[in-house]
Formats: C-alpha cells, sequence, structure tokens
C-alpha cells in the first residue's frame, strides 16, 4: 500500500509499512512466553501516564517511567530519566543495565503531555532487547519496536502524540497515525480492549478509525466465513482453476493467489493454507466446508467456509 501526505502536512499517512508490521506482530507473538499476550491485557492507563506542570519535573518523570516499565512486565529495570537538547525524541541503550539511561528531547520540560509516549518507545527497547528480538535492518526494527509497544498496551500513547491543527503538527513514533490504528485494532481482537474513548487528539481517533477499517478487513476475506460474496466468488472460481490445473494455477506451484491463501493436496484430500487475520501465522486447513479453527500462535478462534 502507498503512502501519502496531506496538503500542507509534512506528515506521511497510509500504509507504507504494512508487510513489516504484519511480520512484527507474528515475530513478536513467536517470541513471547508460553503465555503469550495475556500478561499485557491491561494498557498502561491515562493516569499512570499523565504528567503535568504540577509534578516535579524528575521525580513525575522517574514516576511515569516506572508505570511504562510496569505495563511491559519489566520490574527489574530502572530508568533514569534525563533531559537534553536533542534532535531525537528520546534515546535509550537497550544493551545496558540492569539500570537504563533513557535521555529525552528538552521540549518534553515544558510539553509534558506526551512524555509517557517518548519513554512508551525506548521502554519496549529495552524489553525487545531481553526478548532477544530485533529485525536486521536498522528502520525496519523502529517499526518492530512501534509495533510490539502498541501491541502490548504502552504504543497508543504514541499515537495520541499525532496533532494537526492551524498552529502546527507534532508526530511521535515511526509507524504512520494510520499504521498504529491498525496494529491497536489487531490488539483488541487479541484482548477485547477499545481504546477509542482515550484519545485526546481528534486526529489521532481518525487514524485510528481508519487503521481499524484495514484490520477488519482481514477478518473478512477468505477463506473465513465473514468473507463478502465477491470474496466468496473468488476463493471457489480459484479453488476450481487450481484443481482444474493439477495444482499448477494460481495458489499453487506459481505461487499465492490475489487472496493471499494457497492450495495444496495432501494425501488424498485437498487443503488450504492462509495467513492468521489476527497474527499473520500461516494455518492449513482441509477443504471441507464450514468448520472452525483455533490459531496455534494467537489462540484465536477462526469461522471459516473452505
Amino acid at each position: 500500500m502507498t503512502a501519502h501526505r496531506r496538503r500542507d502536512s509534512p506528515v506521511e499517512h497510509g500504509f507504507p509499512h504494512l508487510a513489516t508490521v504484519r511480520a512484527a506482530i507474528t515475530a513478536l507473538l513467536r517470541r513471547l512466553p508460553d503465555d503469550g499476550i495475556r500478561p499485557y491485557a491491561v494498557s498502561l492507563s491515562p493516569a499512570d501516564a499523565a504528567f503535568t506542570d504540577a509534578d516535579d519535573l524528575h521525580l513525575g518523570a522517574h514516576r511515569v517511567a516506572s508505570a511504562v516499565v510496569a505495563a511491559l512486565g519489566l520490574p527489574d529495570a530502572r530508568m533514569v530519566v534525563a533531559f537534553r537538547p536533542m534532535r531525537e525524541a528520546a534515546t535509550v541503550e537497550p544493551a545496558a543495565g540492569p539500570e537504563y539511561f533513557i535521555e529525552v528531547n528538552d521540549r518534553f520540560r515544558t510539553h509534558r503531555r506526551d512524555l509517557a509516549a517518548a519513554l512508551s518507545h525506548e521502554v519496549t527497547h529495552v524489553l525487545l532487547h531481553r526478548l532477544g528480538l530485533r529485525f536486521p535492518a536498522t528502520a525496519d526494527d523502529e517499526i518492530l519496536t512501534d509495533t510490539a509497544a502498541a501491541l502490548l498496551g504502552v504504543g497508543w500513547l504514541l499515537l495520541d502524540a499525532y496533532r494537526e491543527d492551524a498552529l502546527g503538527h507534532q508526530k511521535l513514533g515511526y509507524l504512520t497515525p494510520e499504521e498504529f490504528g491498525f496494529v491497536l485494532a489487531k490488539r483488541a481482537v487479541l484482548v477485547g480492549e477499545d481504546h477509542s474513548a482515550w484519545f485526546t487528539s481528534p486526529q489521532a481517533y481518525e487514524a485510528y478509525v481508519r487503521g481499524r477499517a484495514l484490520a477488519d478487513r482481514d477478518l473478512r476475506r477468505a477463506p473465513l466465513a465473514a468473507a463478502d460474496g465477491a470474496e466468496r466468488r473468488r476463493y471457489a472460481r480459484e479453488r476450481r482453476a487450481w484443481t482444474a490445473t493439477g495444482g499448477t494455477g494460481p495458489g499453487g506451484a506459481g505461487g499465492p493467489t490475489p487472496g493471499g491463501y494457497r492450495f495444496e493436496r495432501h494425501g488424498g484430500g485437498l487443503r488450504v493454507t492462509f495467513g492468521c487475520p489476527v497474527c499473520g501465522q500461516r494455518l492449513r486447513l482441509p477443504v471441507a466446508g464450514r468448520m472452525q479453527a483455533r490459531c496455534g500462535l494467537c489462540r484465536t478462534v477462526l469461522d471459516c467456509d473452505t
């Protein structure tokens, strides 16, 4: 999918990193311990993220950092927050420890409402280091970090920090606003949590809605039973073509179909493989009509019609 910028805005929109985001969701869920995302079922709350002018600068920053650490399940990680002039919003050296030094941009001395958002990205770097998960390219690794922050309950703050009005603009993180919304919608399916009431930025809420719409489309693709009529007809047509060509047509040796599924022979029967619409893990089901399938990675129960 292509990216775009609105007129007179430097903020990138759309879904230019979608393939990396999908890969990041799958990789993260594979690397989490056996209890998966359940320990992260409750997001960092707006109250815990609040940092106002009434707070002491350093004590307040430490309190917020500790709240992010607790939300990400890092009880033995002590964060020391320092402010200095810098180009980036914040930085951390994840290979350090057990005490981690986070440096944040001096502007957060006064723009305090978004300090927790900046910290959420940096503390997630620490978590991923401890999990031994990283992507080789630096740009992709930053996408992984934003995706993990959003999926694990602290990255909604990064989306809420996105604001545009007549006076200016602000955006934190490496995902576009819509991509943040996409990941948060995946989280909603996994843990049943809806962030829509938490956004203080109207632009963030609008981006969340657009991202959620794309995530909802994943739940309506064949061979899922919720697929619309056009999707179902295309799936049936491509399944017949695969059978007629002996497996050399679309979805066979020539690669996946436009719908992303692939057919194969197994024993005496036909199977279809496709990505879980929530986590992207490949699923393999017999072509045998209506059935329920449980994803072995994210444990989502899917109603399918193969």
